[in-house]
């Protein structure tokens, strides 16, 4: 008796499927990575202020032009100044808020909302 055999594997349209959703999954990660790097770079950026000698003592407004220094070196374009406040609360504490809103595609946009405080000390930053 002859066996008769078939063939497995994906057809030509399944696989056009297949890789329609793979590139779609790509095209998302390429437009959010952008933005999850900056963040990254603003935690750092924070992180390495606070982590400055001295920082306890210096006022404010110096804390947040040492901060700007570091943002325009590390090229995050999406904090503006009104995102950025120093508070006292159990020390000085500096928290950076702000949200991203993208176009992912034709009249679809995805917002991003960062929100990271670190603290400087307990030092005077009147």
């Amino acid at each position: 008796m002859k066996r008769i055999s078939t063939q497995n594997g994906l057809t030509l349209t399944s696989f056009l499927i297949v890789l329609a959703v793979v590139g779609f999954f790509i095209y998302i990660g390429m437009k959010l990575f952008p933005v999850y790097t900056e963040y990254n770079s603003v935690v750092t950026d924070m992180n390495g202020l606070a982590a400055e000698p001295g920082i306890k003592q210096k006022s404010p407004e110096e804390v947040r032009a040492l901060l700007f220094r570091r943002f325009d070196i590390s090229y995050v374009e999406s904090v503006k100044p009104e995102n950025v406040k120093i508070t006292r609360k159990e020390g000085y504490q500096l928290q950076v808020a702000y949200e991203v809103r993208r176009n992912l595609m034709y009249n679809l946009d995805f917002v991003a909302v960062f929100d990271k405080t670190v603290e400087l000390g307990a030092g005077s930053v009147d």
